[in-house]
């Protein structure tokens, strides 16, 4: 879609800090993270909501979201992560994304309220990416 901001980050069109990238799915840091190393994992193919992501992209999606969840413990050093979506109502961009989180106790995220973290700058969010990247050839597919 022409004025899909994800589709745009999925193409190259628009810069993004990529942690993953399929022929299916893309994965990039989030602009305004709950917590540093938060990612989006998106289909490259423009899909709106989980209910319309077709039969043969489930199992690349799920997957992916799977390792991404595994780099933020082994990336990051986090205790474990928060993995979610919303489906239409609390879309802010209506293309399907999983969020994954880094979560350790104690982090401060009760509930629905969310604390945003922001990064110092482009240099420390490129190295959360950085860290989320390098670990994902390691984990299994």
């Amino acid at each position: 879609m022409d004025d899909c901001v994800f589709c745009a980050i999925a193409t190259g069109a628009v810069a993004a800090d990529l942690v993953l990238e399929t022929d299916d799915v893309v994965a990039f840091l989030d602009r305004r993270p709950l917590f540093k190393g938060h990612t989006l994992l998106v289909p490259r193919r423009h899909v709106v909501t989980l209910p319309d992501l077709p039969a043969e992209l489930r199992d690349p999606f799920l997957a992916a979201g799977q390792r991404l969840a595994a780099a933020m413990v082994e990336g990051l050093g986090a205790e474990g992560s928060f993995v979610a979506m919303n489906n239409t109502v609390s879309q802010s961009v209506p293309h399907l994304h999983l969020h994954v989180v880094p979560r350790t106790k104690g982090d401060g995220l009760r509930g629905f309220f969310w604390p945003r973290h922001k990064y110092a700058d482009d240099a420390e969010r490129a190295e959360y990416a950085a860290r989320v990247r390098a670990v994902l050839p390691n984990l299994p597919d």
